[in-house]
């Protein structure tokens, strides 16, 4: 058998590596619906556990609470549900949800943390914690507003995407 000569293998790891990389806008936005903007949003005991947690933790920094802003949460959840049908964890379209949100909620910023898999609103805040880039959205100074969703897929895996906007 033959041995690849370290210049077939470069080639072959360049193509490799051109191949696989994807755009962050790859523009297949399958069926990831808007909310309602004038929603009314009624939000469970572990969103609300979370939504609490997350301004605990940011006072105990020395940062503003955020307000709760119900567009944000009905953004959030086109998020979850379409994170349960893709049955991945993703940041996918959130160019859409930030357009949307600039649009509809005068979000100069936006930002996101998502998740799946915890059972616990304490678990989940933690999870997110634990990560320098999830912490740094968690602790902007500039954000003022939020909202959470959490929904469970038909095995009981709950999935998160928590949105933060600067107004």
């Amino acid at each position: 058998m033959k041995s690849i000569t370290p210049k077939l293998l470069s080639i072959l790891l360049f193509t490799v590596f051109l191949f696989s990389c994807s755009q962050e806008d790859d523009g297949i936005y399958f069926n990831e619906s808007s909310e309602t903007i004038n929603t009314t949003v009624t939000y469970s005991e572990i969103e609300t556990e979370i939504l609490t947690l997350v301004n605990e933790y940011r006072e105990s920094k020395g940062l503003s609470s955020l307000i709760t802003l119900n567009i944000i949460s009905g953004v959030a959840d086109g998020h979850t549900n379409y994170m349960i049908t893709t049955g991945q964890v993703n940041h996918d379209n959130f160019n859409l949800r930030a357009q949307n949100l600039i649009d509809n909620a005068a979000a100069k910023s936006v930002s996101e943390n998502v998740a799946y898999g915890y059972s616990t609103a304490q678990g989940v805040v933690n999870g997110w914690l634990n990560s320098d880039e999830h912490r740094k959205a968690i602790e902007d100074p500039k954000n003022t507003h939020f909202g959470i969703s959490t929904e469970s897929n038909s095995a009981g895996r709950n999935y998160f995407t928590q949105i933060f906007i600067q107004k």
